[in-house]
């Protein structure tokens, strides 16, 4: 088995979806762990959308985290990810869909752009305001339509699968919002979120997301590093950010 390169910050939902896939089948991999807006011009032959994760091994380079979770099942299809059932893969696809469209949409552009990027990347101030009306505005419809599609306990397919890994790497980054599920509202979200993030596929990169959360970008590969993550010799990152559209 030939070992796999993500290139993407541990901080991504996109990223972390991969990640869990990959040690869930148990296939090695090294990463560079760049913030998607230093990528350079050597991340833009990659990732022709500037997007992460970009996925390299010894058949193919791929830039989009569906696809690459989908290549994954199709290549090392034990254990399964996705429903044998064909009606309930369309279901776990869709939900999957649902978490890196709407939950990335409110969760990641509105709320933890607004708390956590802009002043990271662009030494902007935190728009309170605008992170009040997106907690009190946008988050709930979301909600409510999650819980009317969660299990009360247990995961959504039987065994922990993509669409569990998906939506509860959305949840993640709303954390590092500060922005916490209300589990008296609702439960169902609530707490498939708090069971899937305490799987050893995501809890294991908890330590990794600390790193990153509380080092300046320049410095986060060494301390990854003196981390224990598997990081790259090389990287595509560059020292200064660009503006553009990047999926995190």
């Amino acid at each position: 088995m030939a070992r796999v390169r993500i290139i993407g910050s541990y901080l991504s939902p996109y990223v972390r979806k991969v990640l869990a896939c990959l040690h869930l089948k148990g296939i090695d991999y090294e990463i560079d762990p760049i913030v998607p807006f230093f990528g350079n011009d050597h991340f833009s032959a990659l990732s022709p959308l500037r997007r992460v994760p970009v996925l390299v091994d010894d058949q193919v380079t791929l830039a989009d985290s569906s696809v690459i979770c989908q290549y994954l099942e199709d290549r090392y299809p034990e254990p399964a990810l996705y429903p044998a059932d064909v009606a309930q893969r369309a279901r776990a696809r869709w939900l999957e869909e649902y978490a890196d469209s709407q939950m990335g949409d409110v969760l990641i552009w509105e709320l933890y752009n607004r708390a956590v990027i802009a002043p990271a990347v662009w030494g902007e101030p935190r728009d309170l305001a605008a992170i009040k009306r997106v907690v009190e505005h946008d988050v709930p419809p979301l909600l409510d339509y999650l819980e009317t599609q969660l299990p009360a306990e247990g995961f959504l397919f039987g065994a922990l699968g993509i669409a569990d890994i998906s939506i509860a790497s959305f949840v993640r980054n709303a954390a590092f919002a500060r922005y916490r599920i209300d589990p008296a509202r609702w439960p169902r979200a609530a707490g498939h979120a708090d069971r899937v993030l305490a799987q050893d596929c995501l809890a294991r990169l908890q330590p990794f997301e600390a790193v990153m959360l509380r080092t300046p970008i320049p410095a986060q590969r060494e301390a990854l590093r003196a981390a224990g993550a598997p990081v790259s010799a090389d990287t595509v990152g560059g020292s200064e950010p660009r503006r553009g559209v990047v999926r995190l």
